[in-house]
């Protein structure tokens, strides 16, 4: 392989509203060169592939700082057409397709040829018609480079899955000055045989010259075809390391390996008991789009913190919105040794289960709304709570006093920093609207409160808030915690428990404690050695 660089990357730092996300990546990519990029969620991964490509999140928060340099000299890629000029590609996660395009025209588009006729000779070039013979051969001949045998004239819409990542990979490749292309996590929609095809068909484009960055969370696919693999965590470059030199293990170890500060919680007065269950499911799937659920069992022990951990995309995310009945399920959900109605809302809150929402601004919380009555919404609609007789039968009104005595009491209780109860959520903090969420679930007096990713997009400060709260809703009210999160280092922290998420499936549950090399195998589908909970 040459010595020289393709590409090269200096002092890469970027900063998203004061919040470092890149600290000073060096790496180098070689002509005809596999460089996997590997870490947990919010290692850094996307962030720095997109900067590559000149993506607009990049540039509309502040560029970044450092060089990108390609061929010895510094380049400036500020959009995705002047990356595509200097020869990067990217085949994203979510397909850039037109369905009602032809495999020829998605591979094609932005870049037909045209051939003269005579209007066009007259009129201009603009006139010129389609050259749909030169179109064929280009896509056929980026297809072959693939080893793939796919009509080019059917229309994307009718194929599987997997030949519709191959037509964004043969878009890319049918660029003349193709050189380096970035995969980003490309076998995440793909089944087992197709994902294999697919490293079949990027050692054939390293073999014609071109570099790939390949992003992905598997493992054995990383060992399979990278020659060189570096590892993120935190933003920081851990390691880059050759194949030859490493293995499954020490990769599982240096993506998830960083000191964890659990602490001395707080003790209960009776421990979670094995033979206590709370909660059980059985074979649950969800269809909830990119979190799908496949057939997971779990079960819940009252009283304990349990966390929900995995990459994204592997189905954790799925669960809780599964069993709330926000997206369509199946299986058994067993709470109390009754069987839940699914799809169900309201049998899940009749449960006496509450749900704080990942999509915090979405579903969690009116934004226009007061703070007292983001609070005591749901408990109004499902409980009939802060509501007040008249003297018609069956009428009742808010009872206005109920609602700001409790609202007040929460604000307090939950240090929610606002100017009153009357205050519009949306003028609040990222770290007091998740209050809020967690103060409205509170209202419901549930025995299981389900929250997911509650510390995403608020500052390390209210981080810490937030997971003390609900320590603090364990402990003295003896409320079963089932905490979903991609931050593992705040799962260890706070939870008795973690089940990690692979393939929609509960790949096995780990201890707190238990090593980084564990955690590292297992939310990467591998079994640890020992597997303990």
């Amino acid at each position: 392989m040459p010595e020289f660089s393709v590409l090269e990357l200096k002092n890469i730092t970027k900063s998203y509203f004061g919040n470092t996300v890149l600290k000073g990546i060096n790496l180098s990519v070689k002509p005809g060169e596999i460089h996997a990029i590997v870490g947990e969620n919010g290692a850094g991964k996307s962030t720095l592939m997109n900067l590559i490509f000149g993506m607009p999140v990049i540039h509309d928060t502040g560029g970044f700082e450092g060089d990108i340099i390609m061929d010895g000299q510094v380049v400036k890629i500020n959009s995705p057409r002047q990356a595509m000029e200097l020869g990067i590609g990217m085949v994203h996660q979510e397909f850039m397709l037109i369905p009602g395009f032809t495999v020829m025209e998605n591979i094609k588009l932005n870049r037909e040829p045209t051939k003269p006729n005579l209007v066009s000779k007259i009129l201009g070039s603009n006139m010129e018609t389609l050259d749909y013979a030169a179109m064929r051969q280009d896509s056929i001949r980026a297809l072959e480079k693939l080893g793939l045998e796919i009509d080019e004239n059917a229309y994307v819409s009718r194929l599987p899955v997997g030949y519709m990542q191959f037509v964004e990979i043969a878009r890319e490749i049918d660029k003349k000055r193709a050189r380096v292309i970035v995969f980003d996590e490309p076998t995440a929609v793909l089944a087992e045989s197709e994902a294999n095809h697919l490293i079949t068909a990027m050692k054939r484009l390293a073999e014609q010259g071109i570099s790939i960055l390949f992003i992905t969370h598997r493992l054995d696919e990383v060992m399979a075809c990278s020659d060189t693999i570096s590892i993120l965590r935190d933003g920081e470059l851990v390691k880059t390391l050759t194949r030859e030199e490493t293995s499954v293990e020490e990769i599982a170890e240096l993506m998830v390996g960083r000191k964890v500060e659990r602490g001395q919680l707080p003790s209960r007065s009776v421990e979670p008991d094995d033979d206590d269950i709370i909660l059980e499911l059985k074979d649950l799937t969800v269809e909830m789009p990119g979190e799908r659920v496949r057939g997971l069992d779990l079960k819940v022990r009252r009283g304990e913190i349990l966390g929900i951990g995995g990459l994204a995309g592997q189905g954790k995310v799925g669960i809780a919105n599964g069993v709330m009945g926000l997206y369509p399920a199946t299986g058994e959900v067993i709470k109390d040794g009754e069987a839940l109605k699914l799809n169900d809302p309201k049998a899940a809150l009749d449960a006496k289960m509450a749900f704080v929402s990942e999509d915090r601004r979405g579903v969690g919380l009116l934004l226009d709304e007061s703070i007292a009555v983001n609070i005591v919404l749901t408990s109004i609609e499902a409980q009939n709570k802060f509501l007040r007789r008249t003297i018609l039968p069956g009428v009742h009104l808010l009872d206005q006093k109920a609602v700001r005595e409790y609202a007040l009491k929460i604000i307090k209780d939950l240090d929610i920093r606002c100017t009153g109860p009357n205050q519009p959520v949306r003028r609040l903090s990222g770290g007091n609207q998740q209050k809020v969420c967690l103060a409205r679930a509170f209202s419901l007096e549930p025995e299981i409160l389900w929250v997911s990713e509650p510390t995403r997009g608020i500052d390390i400060g209210a981080k810490q808030l937030v997971l003390d709260l609900l320590v603090h809703f364990n402990r003295e009210y003896g409320m079963t915690i089932i905490m979903t999160s991609s931050e593992l280092n705040e799962l260890r922290r706070i939870c008795d428990r973690i089940a990690l998420v692979y393939r929609g499936k509960v790949a096995g549950i780990l201890k707190p404690d238990a090593s980084d090399l564990d955690f590292g195998l297992m939310i990467s589908g591998k079994q640890p050695v020992k597997e303990v909970g």
